[in-house]
């Protein structure tokens, strides 16, 4: 697969979702793209120690092994990015999860596995408190990702899309978004989509600002991650 998804696949999509998206909206992204560089910035600068101490827990568990995971992802109109995260698996997790494929515990173009073996106990923690994405807030300000938006996935999951579940890539990914805070691993992939789409026809400053604060809330209150 090349490193940008036929742009036929993705126009070729429910046309009111396109059509929607596609008129004129400077001030929106102008708006969008600030509130990122704010954002991030401003993440970065609050949890630099905890951005420490993570990184230093990780390399007392496992010296041999890497502080940071860079995986590819597919983002805007298919293009691929290297999406940075704390590293929370053993560093041959790419290599055993052909074997733990049966027992995935989701259906679609996507892989969750509740007591994943390959997760250490580190990583167990950072997976469950989300601090393990912290580090996306580079991602955010190279302009790989937005603060909010659909998940990234994976080249090998997006193989598996249909021309409806490719809507998901008309827009630049998030960090967080509507399907975070309305349910995040407790929701199918089918039901991702959708709300996914959800917010590519509702898009607006006001939106993804009240998925942020959503966010915050989950992230000190609820525990859902894994």
């Amino acid at each position: 697969m090349s490193d940008l998804v036929n742009n036929e696949q993705i126009s070729s999509s429910n046309k009111e979702v396109i059509n929607e998206i596609d008129k004129p909206r400077i001030l929106y992204h102008f708006s969008k793209r600030a509130l990122d560089i704010f954002g991030a910035v401003f993440g970065i600068i609050l949890l630099s120690i905890l951005l420490a101490i993570i990184a230093l827990l990780i390399k007392v568990e496992d010296p041999k092994g890497p502080v940071f995971f860079t995986q590819k992802r597919v983002g805007k109109e298919g293009k691929h990015f290297n999406m940075y995260k704390f590293r929370s698996m053993v560093t041959d997790a790419e290599a055993k999860l052909e074997e733990l494929l049966k027992y995935n515990e989701v259906e679609g173009a996507m892989f969750k596995m509740k007591e994943d073996p390959r997760i250490t106990k580190v990583g167990r923690f950072i997976r469950k408190t989300s601090i393990d994405e912290l580090p996306q807030l580079f991602n955010v300000l190279k302009g790989d990702m937005s603060l909010v938006g659909p998940r990234p996935p994976l080249p090998r999951e997006v193989e598996l899309y249909t021309e409806y579940d490719m809507q998901r890539l008309l827009v630049t990914p998030g960090c967080t978004g509507l399907w975070q805070v309305s349910g995040r691993s407790s929701l199918g992939f089918e039901q991702m989509v959708e709300l996914d789409i959800e917010y590519i026809k509702n898009q607006s400053i006001f939106q993804d600002i009240k998925i942020l604060f959503k966010t915050i809330k989950i992230l000190v209150f609820i525990k859902d991650a894994y």
